[in-house]
């Protein structure tokens, strides 16, 4: 499916969601989610609301975060929280599954897709007879960079006691 395609989708599906819930369908709430599905990443409130004031577009923070809710409500954003006490989020909708790792240190976030991961869901769902929808696994550690870091800094402090 194309981007485009993608994005007249998310914005009915949108459209639908505020009018069962008898919201009003503001332009502020369409340019957010329209924000959301040109980004390819993690993103928190606060990154989403200064890129889109940087963008010149008239939104508050408590616009940014009421949408996020409403997006993540009816499934067209799906909300993480990945430690450090901060959500982050991300588009949803037309997306698979994925899994993440995640940095200790810094919060980098990458994401991986293991085909094995699908089979296990498929096997424990057999088994415990659940008929298991989606699911989310978190790995956290230290990227690359933090380790190489971590390691400068237990040499430094070794090299500082001989």
């Amino acid at each position: 499916m194309s981007e485009h395609n993608t994005n007249e989708l998310v914005r009915k599906i949108f459209e639908a969601y505020l009018e069962n819930k008898n919201l009003r369908k503001t332009p502020e709430r369409f340019a957010i989610l329209e924000e959301i599905y040109s980004r390819n990443d993690h993103f928190d409130v606060e990154t989403l609301y200064i890129h889109m004031k940087n963008q010149k577009y008239r939104v508050s923070r408590a616009t940014v975060y009421n949408t996020l809710e409403l997006l993540v409500s009816c499934d067209l954003v799906t909300k993480h929280q990945f430690g450090k006490n901060m959500a982050q989020f991300e588009k949803s909708y037309g997306y698979r599954q994925h899994d993440h790792v995640i940095c200790i240190e810094c919060g980098k976030v990458v994401e991986f897709c293991d085909p094995r991961i699908h089979q296990i869901q498929s096997m424990v769902g057999e088994l415990l007879k659940f008929d298991i929808k989606h699911h989310s696994l978190n790995l956290y550690g230290f990227c690359l960079d933090c380790s190489v870091k971590q390691k400068m800094k237990e040499n430094a402090l070794a090299e500082s006691h001989n």
